[in-house]
This record gives C-alpha cells, sequence and structure tokens, in this order.
C-alpha cells in the first residue's frame, strides 16, 4: 500500500494544489477510518476546492488594490447625519453588479465614502468578483504614460474589464481635456455591462469644474447615471470630529 507521503507526491505531481501537509493529513485520516473510495474523492476534491478557492481569492485581493479599512461592524452608522444605510445594506446583496449597475457615493471629505466602497468591493471579492480599487487621479495618470494606442488600449482593461471598477476621489484634483477623454473611455466601455462605483464631494453640475473645457463630460454623466444608486451622505469629517475630541480632553489636563 502507498504511504501518505507517496499519495500525497503523486497528487502534487498530477496538478493539486493543496499543500502536501494537508494532503498527507488526509490521506492518514481517511486510512485510518477506512473511508471508502467515494468518501476518499469528497474530500480530497473538497480540500483542493478550498485550496483553489483560497489561492484565487488572494490572487483578486492583490489585484483589487483594497488597501486597508473599516470593517463594517466597526462603521459608526450613528456618526452621519443623514445616510441611506438601508439602501447600501442592500447593494451589499451584488445584484447590482448582474445588471452593470453604478454606485455613487456623495459627500464632503473625511466622511467613510471611501471606507464604505472599499468595504463593498470586499463583499464582491469574497463572492468570486474581480475588483480594482484606485483614486481617479491614480487611474488617469497610469493611462496617461502609455506611449502608444496599442499600449493604451492593453493598459485600459485594467480598468474595463474587472466586475467591479471603484474609482476613489472624483473633484479633489483638476484634469485635463485628455484626462477627460480616458475618464469618459472607461465609463463608456463598461456602461451597463460592468459596475463603476465613483466616490466625490461634487453635484453632478460641478463636475465640469475637474475637467474644464472637456466636451465629453455631459456625455460621461449621462452614461454613469443612467443606471446609477446614489449614496449621499452628510456628516461632519471624522478626521476634524477626532481633532476636535483630542483638543477638548488636552484642555481639561
Amino acid at each position: 500500500m502507498p504511504s501518505p507521503d507517496d499519495v500525497a507526491s503523486a497528487l502534487g505531481a498530477l496538478g493539486f494544489r493543496a499543500p502536501g501537509d494537508a494532503l498527507r493529513a488526509l490521506v492518514s485520516h481517511l486510512t485510518k477510518t477506512r473511508a471508502s473510495p467515494a468518501q476518499c474523492y469528497e474530500q480530497l476534491v473538497a480540500l483542493e476546492r478550498r485550496e483553489r478557492d483560497a489561492k484565487n481569492l488572494e490572487r483578486r485581493n492583490r489585484a483589487a488594490t483594497l488597501g486597508a479599512f473599516k470593517a463594517l461592524d466597526r462603521f459608526d452608522w450613528n456618526h452621519p447625519r443623514s445616510v441611506d444605510r438601508g439602501l447600501y445594506e442592500e447593494l451589499l446583496e451584488l445584484s447590482f453588479l448582474d445588471k452593470g449597475e453604478n454606485i455613487l457615493f456623495r459627500g464632503q471629505s473625511g466622511i467613510g465614502k471611501t471606507n464604505l466602497a472599499q468595504a463593498l468591493g470586499h463583499a464582491a471579492l469574497t463572492k468570486g468578483h474581480t475588483v480594482r480599487f484606485t483614486t481617479l487621479a491614480a487611474a488617469l495618470a497610469d493611462l496617461s504614460r502609455q506611449e502608444s494606442v496599442p499600449a493604451l488600449e492593453r493598459r485600459l482593461r485594467r480598468y474595463t474589464a474587472v466586475d467591479l471598477l471603484i474609482l476613489d476621489e472624483l473633484g479633489y484634483l483638476p484634469c485635463d481635456s485628455r484626462s477627460a477623454d480616458l475618464f469618459y473611455a472607461i465609463i463608456s466601455r463598461r456602461h451597463e455591462r460592468r459596475s463603476t462605483v465613483i466616490s466625490t464631494n461634487l453635484a453632478y453640475k460641478q463636475w465640469n469644474t475637474v475637467f474644464p473645457g472637456a466636451a465629453c463630460v455631459v456625455a460621461l454623466i449621462d452614461r454613469f447615471a443612467q443606471h446609477c444608486h446614489v449614496i449621499d451622505i452628510d456628516a461632519e469629517s471624522w478626521r476634524s470630529k477626532e481633532a476636535n475630541q483630542r483638543e477638548r480632553q488636552s484642555k481639561k489636563r
């Protein structure tokens, strides 16, 4: 009878991705319990599926570049004066992804827009979707650096092919007309096919101030807003709140 080491080596040679230690432990357990062939097959497949799912999630996490964010169970929903928590929790079910619908988080700086967008991205990752998180400025700078049309087309796929694209901080830095055209290319290629999340401190009518003189802004907004869930957040900046608390505490000393 082959040893657990022999079986683990053979399975590894066949392309099993589960670690050797896990395979040897499972083979030893199946041998001791005198599992049936069907049980052996079922548990080996389950182990391999778990490993592949974990590797796949790890790979998609790296590609998503979500960064650090506060888990939703630590998010203080009582802090905002106004926010549609019910809509956000409905969006966490991710049915909007199947319809290619968009999401807009809107409100002043420092109120949790980015955190809510990141948490939504994380929920999509855990359900098997591909995600990319970036600031709008970084995405446009990345595309602007491409020196040829073929290179630009290849790099555009980084932003157009993912199931969920999160573009953070629209309105914080001005952009030129070429950047507006690149932004339009992203939105138009994703329109009604894949979902895009944008966070901003600006109303739609103010977007043209970010791209002064760009002719495509109206068409860009028209496509993004056509199938869009809007979450407006009215709140004091978290950073301002924490700074005020520190100041009050220091005065008490």
